[in-house]
């Protein structure tokens, strides 16, 4: 017993300092400009992640997804990869400052948006409807639009495993990102009752879930969380892609896509697989488009157990 509380006391010591240290680095980069500081933490994370032993995984993932680019190639964008890792870190430090969108100004700022008359419909008639994402560009300021434009959406999120780190990125998240459902045993309910008063749902549908649906990702099998469908199963609602874009001078552009067709099958139903696919193959087009914007690093084919 006093060996267990020993290793035990020190596994919390070794969380806690990890956050402190964590967040000691968010402290000082908010005394910097925004600009210093993301494209410092870019450089950062393009010199700590090949050093890393998730490079390793990052390179796996990329020959597997990508058979026809060159060595060159696959390094460029597993190092752009790491660059996106540390943009991502700085820019949680800046979201308020960085998300400045006004529809009324003439230039553009750091942030544009496109599919405006969708936001706007959805908070003029409310009704239950998913937003769907990955983790690609800043996929955190996809909730802080919704909020911007007054939609009723709940974000499903799974939090940070060090539980000192998971506290303050849940109070952060939850002032500028409206209702909040962390990923565990009993989200699906906390959706299913949002949905059922006609709000919104939001989720990212690119992670690892080790019981999910067989289906195929790149090419290759990966299983699904079919919770997307089952809501839409169960509510019969509207679904919306969404995705953050990365551009030149630490710049993104906000994409909502009009509401895509839920496979159904012959008695009307939904196709819970073949919706699950429908959302890999959205997703890997977004992929495509911008590789090395992409979290590659994430064992999404569960590579990780054979090396």
């Amino acid at each position: 017993m006093l060996i267990t509380r020993l290793v035990l006391a020190a596994d919390r010591f070794r969380q806690w300092s990890i956050a402190q240290f964590v967040l000691l680095l968010l402290t000082i980069l908010k005394l910097f400009p925004a600009d210093m500081a993301i494209n410092f933490m870019d450089r950062v994370a393009r010199w700590i992640g090949p050093k890393t032993g998730r490079h390793k995984l990052t390179l796996i993932n990329l020959r597997n997804a990508f058979p026809e680019k060159s060595d060159a190639e696959i390094a460029a964008i597993a190092l752009e990869s790491w660059g996106n890792m540390g943009r991502l870190a700085a820019e949680y430090v800046f979201l308020d400052q960085l998300f400045d969108f006004d529809p009324a100004r003439a230039e553009p700022g750091r942030v544009e948006v496109s599919g405006i008359p969708l936001f706007l419909e959805l908070r003029d008639n409310p009704r239950p409807f998913i937003v769907f994402t990955a983790h690609s560009g800043n996929f955190e300021m996809l909730p802080v639009a919704g909020s911007a434009f007054g939609l009723d959406v709940t974000v499903l999120f799974r939090p940070p495993n060090n539980p000192y780190l998971a506290d303050r990125v849940f109070e952060f998240r939850k002032e500028r990102m409206g209702n909040l459902v962390p990923s565990h045993a009993g989200s699906s309910f906390a959706l299913a009752r949002q949905l059922e008063r006609g709000g919104g749902v939001g989720v990212l549908v690119d992670q690892k879930f080790r019981k999910g649906l067989k289906t195929k990702f790149f090419g290759q099998p990966v299983q699904t969380n079919p919770l997307l469908a089952k809501l839409v199963r169960q509510f019969n609602c509207e679904v919306y892609p969404a995705r953050c874009i990365r551009l030149p001078g630490n710049r993104f552009r906000l994409e909502l896509e009009p509401a895509v067709e839920i496979p159904r099958r012959a008695d009307g139903s939904v196709d819970v697989t073949a919706t699950a696919q429908m959302l890999n193959d959205k997703v890997e087009s977004w992929v495509r488009e911008y590789p090395g914007q992409w979290l590659w690093y994430h064992d999404r084919w569960h590579i990780k157990r054979t090396i």
